[in-house]
Order: C-alpha cells, then sequence, then structure tokens
C-alpha cells in the first residue's frame, strides 16, 4: 500500500461561488476553471454547487501539495474530472511537477455538498 505523502481538505460557501459567477461572471470563471470543468458544471440544474466543490477540490490539492498559491501551481493546473464513476484529478504544470517532486504516484479525491457549503478532501498517494 503507497504512503500517504498529502492530505488536504476544503470547504467553499455555494452562494458565495454564485454571486462571485453572478458580479465577474466569465471572468471568473475562465481564470479558476478548465474549459471541460466549465463544460459539466453549466449541464448541471444549480451549476453553482459543482463549480463550488470544483472550487474546493482545488484549494483542497494545493493544500495537500503543500504549496496554496505558490510554487508556480495555479487554479487550472488542478483539473476535476468525471469519467464515469467518482471525481478524479489531472495534474498539468506547477501541479504536477510539485506532485512528481514530492513522489506521487496517484490520488483520491471525494466531493459533496449541502444546500450552502460545497466539500472536498485530497489524498495523495505516494509510489
Amino acid at each position: 500500500m503507497p504512503d500517504i505523502i498529502g492530505l488536504g481538505l476544503d470547504s467553499t460557501d455555494i452562494p458565495r461561488i454564485e454571486d462571485v459567477i453572478g458580479r465577474w461572471g466569465e471572468r471568473f470563471v475562465q481564470r479558476i476553471f478548465t474549459e471541460g470543468e466549465i463544460t459539466y458544471c453549466r449541464r448541471r440544474h444549480r451549476p453553482g454547487i459543482h463549480f463550488a466543490g470544483r472550487f474546493a477540490a482545488k484549494e483542497a490539492t494545493m493544500k495537500a501539495l503543500g504549496t496554496g498559491f505558490s510554487h508556480d501551481v495555479f487554479w487550472r493546473d488542478i483539473e476535476v474530472v468525471r469519467p464515469g464513476g467518482p471525481p478524479r484529478l489531472i495534474l498539468r504544470g506547477g501541479a504536477l511537477r510539485r506532485f512528481e517532486m514530492m513522489g506521487g504516484g496517484s490520488s483520491l479525491l471525494t466531493i459533496t455538498h449541502s444546500e450552502t457549503v460545497a466539500l472536498a478532501q485530497v489524498i495523495l498517494l505516494g509510489r
């Protein structure tokens, strides 16, 4: 069994994300989310819930990587995909470089939400 090399947890207020999207629109959405994430969220009945879940997942991933918004890790370097089954992370750019530097082999992601809060947990596993 691989060792846990990183753990991150984040909660995001869904109405806050909905308000930010309402106020800043595409400027915010394009800065934070990948095209695949945007397409996925906009297909949902209440897109804000899914944007908030992905926002929380990105924050949790940055915590698990131990970087926050530094070390050349950017929002769009972290993508949440749902190919059927549970959500998965795809890391690119600075996030991928940091993950590899840590000896990363795989990751686990879970996202859940209530009416007002989205919560995400990320576990990074070694090789």
